[in-house]
């Protein structure tokens, strides 16, 4: 039942990085672009912590473990500079949007 429950986190994780990336490629102004392409990593970083849980929980020996917790650390790191990016640059496509008009 678990692993059911990640295998949907997996696909939701992965149709959100396309939804942003196709976002990233329509825009036009350039924060904006910035803005989904962070967006895009946080899904992305969504997608391979969900990935290496649900290794651990497919692979229940220790090499799945350790190969689950690399996943999890990898999307842990990638996820958080992404979310600092996403924040960063979420400031600014306010203002660049009303400057654009």
């Amino acid at each position: 039942m678990l692993n059911i429950i990640f295998v949907v986190l997996i696909i939701v994780a992965f149709a959100a990085y396309f939804y942003f990336k196709t976002r990233q490629f329509r825009a036009v102004l350039p924060i904006r672009k910035k803005w989904y392409k962070a967006q895009a990593g946080v899904a992305l970083g969504c997608f391979i912590i969900a990935f290496g849980i649900n290794t651990c929980i497919i692979y229940p020996t220790l090499v799945g473990y350790l190969i689950g917790a690399v996943f999890v650390v990898v999307g842990l790191m990638y996820a958080n500079a992404q979310y600092k990016r996403v924040r960063h640059e979420g400031r600014f496509v306010k203002e660049e949007f009303e400057l654009n008009k």
